[in-house]
């Protein structure tokens, strides 16, 4: 419009042709003459804005159908082509996402250097939820825990972690995921007050935690699908008669085809163990779980 507009000032300002004009501004004749046909969607633009007013988290195909029902029978390419030109998309709030760098892999020489951890989901008969927090070592690939209950807090993970530590001394490194129970301030401040490293995998990512996702796997398929659940203190006590079988009785094949406990037990009389356990606690004996007594929050607030 603005090249047309010059063309217009110079006939009238330097007196020039037509002709002359449009040659002096290099503007097709065709061009200087062309008037545009009247906008034939006055009438559904008008509409369209209207109703998009009235329902601005409608797209454009909810809102073709609405204008269906109000006479506007039109092509859904043409409310298309409005609904872009009078910038009416749907704003879309992009998910903050979790920006981690990509955890290292673990080199691992002994038992207790690393613990790996997740949780589970799974049933009752009745239909109740259950969830299972499973922890492993990732060098023996022993099942250190699996504890049990409808829901499970940090402060509950911490009780667990507490407890094993008692029985085969702490970590140096937790490997989990970036679940709430895993990055609040009471877990990672239980952490820190233990020396105890936390080695959170990137989101999306389970396959830097794929000793703890390889144990969920065999735990789901040998023992969560094969056994129905009553009660949440039927579920613990099969669950915990599979740990144990899992441990002592379960070839693994990536050790070469010794049960954990037989792994643990050859590494430990090669004098492989962590520095961090005390010099009298095996860390690669068999680790006999028994239930955690239950601990009342006198502030009332969970984890």
């Amino acid at each position: 419009m603005s090249r047309r507009r010059d063309v217009a000032f110079a006939e009238a300002q330097y007196g020039l042709s037509e002709r002359q004009a449009c040659k002096l501004l290099g503007v097709d004749r065709s061009s200087y003459r062309y008037q545009p046909a009247p906008d034939r969607n006055v009438v559904l633009r008008e509409k369209l804005l209207e109703l998009a007013r009235q329902k601005p988290r409608y797209g454009y195909r909810r809102l073709h159908v609405v204008l269906g029902w109000h006479g506007h029978r039109v092509n859904v390419k043409r409310v298309y082509r409005l609904y872009r030109a009078e910038h009416l998309a749907v704003r879309r709030l992009r998910r903050k996402r979790l920006a981690r760098p990509a955890a290292a892999p673990a080199r691992l020489t002994a038992a207790n250097q690393e613990w790996a951890m997740d949780f589970v989901a799974d049933g009752l008969a009745s239909g109740r939820g259950l969830r299972a927090f499973t922890l492993v070592d990732s060098f023996s690939r022993e099942c250190l825990a699996i504890e049990v209950d409808g829901s499970l807090s940090s402060r509950r993970v911490t009780r667990v972690l507490e407890w094993v530590a008692g029985q085969r001394g702490r970590p140096t490194v937790i490997r989990c995921d970036n679940g709430p129970e895993f990055t609040s301030r009471h877990f990672l401040s239980w952490c820190e007050e233990r020396q105890i490293g936390v080695r959170h995998i990137q989101p999306g990512r389970p396959m830097q935690n794929g000793v703890v996702e390889s144990f969920n796997g065999r735990f789901r398929d040998e023992c969560l699908n094969a056994h129905w659940f009553r009660t949440i203190t039927e579920a613990r006590q099969k669950i915990e008669g599979w740990r144990n079988e899992y441990n002592g009785d379960r070839p693994h094949s990536s050790l070469g085809y010794r049960t954990p406990e037989q792994f643990a037990a050859l590494n430990r009389a090669a004098g492989q163990f962590s520095a961090g356990v005390e010099k009298g606690t095996s860390n690669a004996g068999p680790f006999l779980h028994a239930s955690i007594p239950a601990q009342t929050d006198p502030a009332g607030v969970s984890g």
